[in-house]
């Protein structure tokens, strides 16, 4: 079997970070850092949650690596780890997406709807044609915010984002609408 250096390398400081030397530990870190998070934002198709995978990536190798027999073995361990944190990660977005997909849903079916005016005026119903037109999420966010009174705080605790997600959304929808309303203008 032909080793190359980074192997040797690979292999002796992974002996000397199982010994307890936390400068064998960065150097290891320093040395697989960029293939580790190359393959990471190959499985997840971007740079969205790289960095969230690697971390997590990094503590588990950190956490387990006393118990790796042969340090040889070590790329091929870390790789999977990658690939196993990578498929939680994916997992764990698509769950939330139906969750805030299900709340939108069912936002939708809770939200009182009153009786329209007898005369409706022009420019409400294209309003009301154009927030239609909006994808299910970008509905909710305008019913939690507009309709249904709720602050930024609040619906950002309720959907499980960042407020600042929330405040950019409801701007771009702001502008989404505004634009479609120009578009109709006669």
């Amino acid at each position: 079997m032909i080793r190359d250096s980074r192997q040797v390398l690979t292999e002796w400081l992974v002996l000397s970070a199982q010994g307890g030397s936390e400068r064998a530990f960065r150097d290891l870190h320093d040395l697989w850092r960029a293939d580790l998070r190359r393959l990471a934002a190959g499985r997840l198709g971007g740079s969205d949650g790289v960095d969230d995978v690697v971390s997590d990536v990094w503590l588990a190798i950190a956490r387990g690596l006393h118990r790796l027999d042969d340090p040889a073995c070590f790329p091929r361990w870390a790789f999977r780890i990658v690939e196993r944190r990578s498929i939680d990660w994916i997992r764990q977005r698509g769950r939330a997406r139906r969750r805030e997909t299900e709340a939108g849903k069912e936002a939708d079916q809770l939200a009182p709807a009153g009786p329209p005016p007898a005369e409706t005026p022009d420019e409400v119903v294209r309003l009301r044609e154009a927030i239609a037109q909006l994808t299910a999420d970008q509905r909710q966010l305008v019913h939690l915010h507009y309709s249904a009174g709720r602050s930024v705080a609040e619906i950002a605790e309720a959907l499980g984002l960042p407020a600042g997600t929330v405040k950019s959304r409801l701007f771009s929808i702001r502008e989404t609408l505004r634009q479609m309303l120009e578009r109709k203008l006669p």
